[in-house]
């Protein structure tokens, strides 16, 4: 049974902790299959989930996502040691970090896509 100290620490550290788990999930599947690949095959064609620049794409947006993560996490624990800004590291900034990591996953995988087309068509 928990008792009202241990939620107490529960509840001040959720973020942090919510936070940590998928930051050590993101980059901890680096080590297998980036956690973006599974997301980037459902729009993808099959015939280039092999190929090595879907996989460093992959590699690279979930570096991304996880290094977001890790900031939000730091960012919340900030937050729960300051008597001031709070809501700015519990809230303005992860957002900002969030939106700033969307579009990097919106504009990345074409961008690396022209500059391989550009490369295998130059002279």
């Amino acid at each position: 049974m928990l008792r009202r100290k241990d939620m107490l620490w529960l509840e001040t550290y959720a973020q942090v902790l919510s936070s940590s788990v998928i930051a050590v999930v993101a980059l901890g599947s680096l080590a297998f299959v980036p956690f973006t690949e599974q997301y980037a095959r459902e729009s993808t064609p099959r015939e280039v989930w092999g190929t090595p620049l879907f996989r460093h794409v992959n590699r690279v947006l979930t570096l991304v996502w996880g290094g977001v993560f890790v900031a939000m996490a730091a960012l919340g624990l900030v937050a729960v040691h300051t008597t001031s800004g709070a809501d700015w590291f519990n809230w303005i900034i992860p957002v900002v970090l969030l939106i700033l990591a969307v579009r990097f996953t919106e504009r990345y995988p074409d961008q690396v896509r022209e500059r391989a087309k550009a490369a295998r068509t130059a002279p």
